[in-house]
């Protein structure tokens, strides 16, 4: 799961707008903002203490002198250390955050919905944003399919192109 900081707003915004239309919460008009300002910061939060697992564990690596073969293992290994989950299992600690977040809001008023209700319009809203990146890369494979892949023309215009893609939809 690959989530951008650019679409934390959009995810929390889809989150709380489907939430209220589908009926399984309610939400005083002018406190909607606010809501979703509460499971964006749910969000920001996660995200900080990913990158900042992915940097502590660059750090260890290159003091151990290991090789980046192994940055998947070391990072899974600091992880499991750190009592902080990711890839598929990060997903269901971050869905449980954001559920408990909607139970702790202020900002609104009731909770309608089972909580695997709200977990699966919760999930289908992260995937949405989520599937970005195997998007972009279907489409710059399009774009580039006048190219061989792995030669080295596309070793260099592949990454770019994604590049050129990801900031065309506001990604970085």
């Amino acid at each position: 799961m690959r989530l951008y900081r650019k679409a934390i707003p959009k995810i929390a915004r889809e989150i709380i707008r489907s939430s209220n239309a589908q009926e399984h919460i309610e939400i005083e008009d002018n406190k909607m903002e606010e809501a979703e300002l509460d499971l964006a910061a749910i969000l920001v939060t996660y995200m900080n203490d990913e990158e900042k697992l992915v940097r502590d564990t660059r750090d260890v690596m290159s003091r151990r002198g290991m090789s980046a073969d192994r940055f998947v293992q070391m990072k899974k290994s600091m992880a499991d250390s750190r009592g902080f989950k990711t890839g598929e299992e990060g997903l269901d600690y971050l869905l449980a955050q954001l559920l408990e977040g909607l139970f702790a809001s202020r900002n609104i008023a009731e909770i309608y919905a089972e909580d695997n209700d709200l977990r699966l319009l919760m999930k289908g809203a992260i995937q949405k944003f989520a599937s970005v990146d195997e998007e972009i890369e279907r489409e710059a494979r399009s774009r580039l399919r006048n190219l061989r892949e792995g030669t080295p023309e596309w070793e260099i215009e592949f990454p770019r192109t994604v590049a050129i893609l990801k900031r065309q939809k506001g990604l970085i």
